[in-house]
């Protein structure tokens, strides 16, 4: 008495179309986490910027030192907006980084924050 199993697994082509996913995923992901690992260090910037002075330019030359020292290039101390809310000053900021993906396609990545 034989019994007849269908045999499983996964065949070469599903075997290459689920590997150009995983290769595509990953590739976006290495493009990726660079970005998003600058915005942590503008966001430690902005929060150590809001502490380091009282004026517009005090606060803008304090996170330009700090972007230098982290190697923050998507966003400049001209580009903060400074107000102050209940007598503390708060520090906003908003920024897009665009990623080429291929031929016209890109991957636009968008921060926005504040001091806190």
């Amino acid at each position: 008495m034989k019994r007849w199993h269908r045999d499983r697994g996964i065949t070469l082509i599903g075997l290459l179309f689920w590997g150009a996913i995983i290769a595509f995923a990953f590739v976006i992901g290495m493009q990726t986490v660079p970005a998003v690992q600058e915005s942590y260090a503008v966001q430690r910037a902005v929060d150590k910027a809001a502490r380091a002075g009282d004026t517009v330019g005090d606060i803008r030359t304090a996170f330009d030192k700090m972007a230098e020292v982290d190697y923050i290039d998507s966003i400049s101390g001209k580009d903060l907006s400074i107000t102050k809310v209940d007598g503390r000053v708060v520090v906003s900021y908003a920024y897009a980084k665009e990623i080429h993906l291929f031929g016209p396609a890109y991957l636009v990545l968008k921060f926005a924050g504040h001091s806190h």
